[in-house]
């Protein structure tokens, strides 16, 4: 009997984990889409050309506080994210008999990209990448 709770339990803490992760993860994807419109990633814009605000002005405080209340959630789930594909590409790894290869491409591809909202990120001047960014 009380296996059947404590597997219930479980379920159900994994199931609310992945929607929140999951509903995370396409509500970052979409705004990481919709800033990248336009914007050249060979050549970003020279700082003189920077839409960000004065460094001193309020909207630069609140961007700085937008970027703090932003970067903690999409922190946590980008750490959780990078040690759920180190387990995968480790199991991966074990698996396929040693093939680093294809570990190699599961734990790049989870482990690099932004772990931090930054201002340029929220103004469009930089994309956001949840997973690493295009070779």
């Amino acid at each position: 009997m009380r296996a059947h709770r404590f597997l219930f339990m479980l379920a159900a803490r994994l199931l609310l984990v992945g929607v929140v992760l999951l509903s995370t993860l396409l509500m970052t994807a979409h705004s990481a889409m919709a800033h990248g419109d336009g914007i050249s990633e060979i050549s970003p814009a020279p700082a003189s050309q920077s839409i960000l605000p004065n460094p001193t002005s309020p909207k630069a405080a609140g961007l700085q506080a937008a970027c703090w209340a932003l970067s903690m959630p999409y922190g946590a789930v980008k750490v959780a994210y990078a040690i759920g594909g180190g387990v995968v590409g480790g199991l991966a790894w074990t698996v396929t008999g040693g093939n680093t290869e294809l570990a190699k491409s599961i734990w790049i591809s989870s482990m690099t990209g932004d772990y931090i909202v930054q201002p340029q990120h929220l103004s469009g001047e930089k994309r956001l990448y949840f997973v690493g960014p295009p070779e």
